[in-house]
């Protein structure tokens, strides 16, 4: 059994990877390596669910991390989201729409003491922009049917984004807790 100190260095462990995965994933997205983009992406999500696991079981985690884990969700997220769009695969009018809401949901964060735990519509929004990233890069056979669904999940993640962002904003400081 892992005790809490433990469980929080390797939640924060796992933060500080999941940042570094960031860019080799935007150099495979450029250099057209999609099939390594697509495992860096899902290498970067399984992290992101365990670091929460682990911060969890060790009564919450570090403030530090707390601020670390979103900064790293958006470089996983953005970047894909960007290449995306510049492909002409997502309109580039949503993608800024995301990027403003990350904007400026990091920004409250910034100014919490905390760091501002996600809530449960911004962790089913990460959730579901993975999930639609992941099938919207699939590289191998059957990509017709898959990136059509991605495409599809793109949109309840955008408005799970927005309405989650309204959330934080609108929200007093006791009704963010995760």
């Amino acid at each position: 059994m892992l005790n809490r100190a433990l469980s929080r260095r390797l939640a924060d462990g796992l933060t500080v990877g999941r940042a570094v995965v960031g860019l080799p994933l935007i150099v495979a997205l450029g250099s057209g390596q999609t099939g390594v983009a697509w495992w860096l992406l899902l290498l970067g999500g399984l992290s992101d669910a365990a670091d929460g696991w682990l911060a969890r079981r060790a009564g919450g985690g570090s403030v530090w991390g707390a601020r670390l884990d979103p900064l790293t969700d958006k470089i996983l997220i953005l970047a894909p989201l960007l290449w995306l769009g510049a492909q002409g695969d997502l309109p580039l009018w949503a993608i800024w729409l995301l990027l403003a809401r990350e904007l400026l949901i990091s920004g409250w964060r910034a100014g919490q003491g905390s760091g501002g735990p996600a809530s449960w519509g911004g962790k089913a929004k990460t959730i579901l922009q993975f999930l639609s990233l992941l099938l919207l890069l699939w590289p191998w056979g059957g990509q017709d049917w898959l990136h059509r669904l991605g495409f599809w999940l793109f949109w309840p993640s955008l408005l799970l984004a927005l309405s989650s962002a309204w959330g934080y904003i609108k929200a007093p400081a006791a009704d963010r807790q995760s």
